[in-house]
C-alpha cells in the first residue's frame, strides 16, 4: 500500500519558506506512530529540512542533485532519481510505504494515481502557504475522522481512500 502523510490548512497549504506551517505535538506523535518501521519517500529539500534521520525508518530521497546531499551530517539510506524508482526500492520492504513530501512529490504521486490512502491533518484556517497539497477530491471514502483542539489549533485527523 502506498500512502501519503501530510498536515495542511483549509486551503491545502502545506508549507512556507521551505518549512512546515505548523508543528502540533499530537500530530507529530501520530506521524511517529504511523511511520515508524516503514519506508519514507521524500524529495531532497524535505530530507534536508528534517535536520536528522528519523529513527527506525528507511529514508528514500528523490533528487536530480545527489552531490548536494554529501555536505549533510546525516545521509539518506537510498538516493534515487525518480518517484517510480523510489517506490520500486521501497516495495522490497513489503510494508506500507509513506510518501513524506514535499509539495512536488505529493503532487506527482497523487496526479499519477499512485496513492492508495491519505493520512491528512487538516488545520482550520489559512496560514499563508507558498506550497500546496494537490487536489485530493478523488479520495472520497472516509476511513476515519477525528476532530481535535490543541493550543490555538483546531484540526481534524483524516484517513481517506479512493
Amino acid at each position: 500500500m502506498i500512502s501519503v502523510i501530510a498536515a495542511i490548512d483549509e486551503k491545502r497549504g502545506l508549507g512556507k519558506g521551505n518549512d512546515l506551517l505548523f508543528k502540533i505535538p499530537s500530530d507529530m506523535k501520530r506521524l511517529k506512530e504511523l511511520t515508524t518501521g516503514h519506508p519514507l519517500v521524500m524529495g531532497r529539500k524535505t530530507f534536508e529540512s528534517l535536520g536528522r534521520k528519523l529513527p527506525n525508518r528507511l529514508h528514500i530521497v528523490i533528487t536530480r542533485d545527489a552531490k548536494s546531499l554529501k555536505d549533510l551530517s546525516f545521509q539518506p539510506d537510498v538516493i534515487v532519481g525518480s518517484l517510480e524508482e523510489a517506490l520500486r526500492q521501497a516495495q522490497g520492504e513489503n510494508k506500507e510505504i509513506f510518501i513524506f513530501g514535499g509539495g512536488q512529490v505529493f503532487t506527482e504521486a497523487v496526479e499519477k494515481g499512485l496513492v492508495d490512502r491519505l493520512y491528512l491533518t487538516v488545520v482550520q484556517g489559512d496560514y499563508g502557504a507558498d506550497t500546496f497539497f494537490p487536489d485530493y477530491s478523488m479520495f472520497t471514502k472516509v476511513v476515519k475522522e477525528e476532530e481535535h483542539e490543541e493550543g490555538d489549533y483546531h484540526y481534524t485527523f483524516f484517513i481517506l481512500e479512493k
